[in-house]
């Protein structure tokens, strides 16, 4: 199905296959009642569409806002957001970006996130949020891929 997230340099990656069609996890990513099947407990976006905001809710975490910086249907989903909780953006946000290829019968996605190197805290601190969201696209991608392939 897939491999873990890997941490390179100051960025996180993993690429999952998922034997579904291209629309399907497009609308995974895109609609807010399926994304609430596998990445937070809440989701709430104004538009899907360049500058659209809104926030993931997480019950025991709290509020993540984010603003969409770049959509192409079917191809590309990225946005801003806190990666920590916040009421709204500021210096400690990063951008992860969906890439998604394949056709009628089977999908690869690969999320990056990166931007951990701009953020204000120290190397110690930047290391330890790269970590602490590596392990969280692990579980989230896998929560994706099992809602899916079900």
């Amino acid at each position: 199905m897939s491999d873990r997230a890997v941490v390179k340099g100051h960025l996180i990656r993993r690429t999952i296959q998922l034997a579904v069609p291209r629309e399907r996890v497009w609308a995974a990513l895109t609609e807010p009642e399926l994304l609430i099947q596998w990445f937070g407990e809440g989701f709430e976006v104004t538009s899907f569409e360049v500058g659209g905001t809104g926030r993931i809710i997480y019950e025991d975490f709290g509020d993540f806002p984010f603003e969409i910086t770049e959509i192409a249907p079917q191809q590309t989903l990225a946005f801003r957001w806190s990666g920590i909780p916040a009421d709204e953006l500021d210096e400690y946000s990063t951008v992860v970006t969906f890439t998604l290829a394949g056709d009628e019968s089977s999908s690869e996605l690969t999320v990056v996130e990166s931007g951990f190197e701009s953020i204000p805290g120290g190397t110690r601190y930047r290391r330890d949020r790269l970590e602490q969201n590596r392990e969280g696209w692990d579980v989230e991608l896998d929560e994706l891929a099992a809602l899916l392939q079900s």
